[in-house]
């Protein structure tokens, strides 16, 4: 089996058993709502653009998210989740944009073909786990519903030339690779009234940074990022394949100097300065593979949370290494996974990117300091007769998911957004 078809078959097999499990080991089914009152269980716990998201979703969202291993602060991932879902079908009903049944059940069905399952099996396992059929039929449409709005709002805009794609070959063929020596800016955006203040940044960067010492000037007043220090510059050059695909992309295509659009990631939103961009011998990269591990540790940036942080580096030298750390510990705070890079999360794919084997670094999310590191990181080379179209298809795809990305992040800032 190679090891592209070992990482799918492994990655289904693994949502398959954790869906046939029920439920997390050591969570029964139920567990998510057990601590909410009846009287509070529709509840809002926040409105978006006076659309309410009740304390039953957010229940029923966290224990999805926990049946199906999603690592993370889960309950502030599931919060964040539920508000881009209601801002997604704000901008669908903005266009009445609707859904047949036929539409629902072929995503759903869709959906549980990536578990192996058949889709009344799926609800029946979820069912099992104390996962309402209403809960999973409203995560899949809010997916459909964005799908519709990105295809119908952004697909005539895109625009791919033939130099982009003579570009994008020359860099993908079997004798020519690339990386980039990039800048960084990683605006917070953690509030509403912080993400309205990121958005108004990224548009003054946007429309006046034209150079890398205003670029580096925006950084140290802005970021985030431990690069502020340095201006948002980052030392060495990252492999394009390293990165998300969107983000890869933007960079290819810029002319040195030449800034990203804005990409938002969780709790803030990220903006790129191509500095230079280093054409090489490497082979073809037809996909990048990282196993990485994550050690969820309580408190944020706190100052114990960043020793104990700080503690853990000094006993690993491997991911192995992490099993004794997290011996005796709640499962959940060790999650090591095999994805592909355009399938991790923006921020983890960002950091991960800068990383070689058993390498690590932190990064914050929700009250968790996120210890990260990385085990392995494999390459699928491609093949040497490269399809025009396909490569046309893709560079529409990345596109398309930019915009996408940037248009969320602006219902984002515009909307609204209480919290009782």
């Amino acid at each position: 089996m190679n090891n592209k078809l070992h990482f799918r078959v492994v990655k289904a097999a693994t949502l398959a058993l954790a869906l046939l499990g029920l439920a997390p080991a050591g969570m029964a089914p139920g567990t998510a709502t057990a601590q909410v009152s009846s009287a509070e269980l529709f509840q809002p716990v926040v409105t978006i653009n006076g659309k309410v998201v009740t304390n039953y979703e957010l229940q029923q969202r966290i224990l999805m998210m926990r049946v199906f291993r999603t690592p993370g602060n889960v309950e502030d991932d599931a919060l964040n989740a539920l508000v881009d879902d209601r801002l997604r079908a704000i901008a669908a009903q903005r266009m009445d944009i609707a859904l047949t049944e036929e539409q629902i059940e072929t995503g759903e069905t869709e959906f549980a073909g990536r578990a192996n399952l058949d889709r009344e099996g799926l609800i029946k396992a979820l069912a099992g786990a104390g996962v309402s059929r209403e809960t999973f039929r409203d995560f899949v449409s809010a997916g459909l519903l964005w799908r519709e709005v990105v295809r119908q709002r952004f697909a005539g805009r895109v625009q791919i030339s033939d130099d982009e794609v003579d570009r994008a070959l020359a860099l993908t063929s079997r004798t020519g690779g690339a990386s980039a020596l990039f800048s960084e800016i990683i605006i917070p955006a953690d509030t509403p009234d912080r993400a309205a203040q990121a958005q108004r940044i990224v548009a003054d960067i946007v429309a006046n940074v034209r150079t890398e010492t205003a670029f580096s000037s925006y950084a140290r007043r802005y970021s985030a990022s431990p690069s502020k220090r340095t201006g948002g510059r980052l030392p060495e050059p990252v492999p394009l394949g390293n990165l998300p695909g969107p983000i890869a992309q933007s960079l290819l295509t810029l002319p040195p100097g030449g800034v990203t659009p804005p990409f938002p990631i969780p709790n803030a939103i990220a903006i790129f300065q191509l500095r230079r961009l280093i054409e090489t011998d490497s082979p073809a990269v037809e996909a990048v593979e990282v196993e990485y591990a994550q050690f969820l540790i309580p408190g944020g940036q706190s100052e114990e949370a960043l020793r104990e942080a700080g503690k853990v580096k000094a006993r690993v030298d491997s991911c192995n290494d992490l099993y004794k750390v997290a011996q005796g510990l709640p499962e959940e705070r060790l999650v090591r996974e095999t994805k592909t890079t355009d399938a991790l999360q923006q921020d983890i794919a960002l950091a991960l990117a800068r990383l070689d084997a058993d390498e690590s670094t932190t990064l914050v999310r929700g009250n968790a300091l996120v210890f990260l590191m990385l085990c392995n990181r494999t390459v699928a080379l491609g093949d040497e007769e490269v399809n025009r179209s396909g490569i046309r298809d893709r560079l529409v795809n990345q596109r398309i998911a930019g915009y996408a990305n940037s248009y969320l992040a602006e219902l984002k800032a515009d909307a609204i957004i209480t919290y009782p």
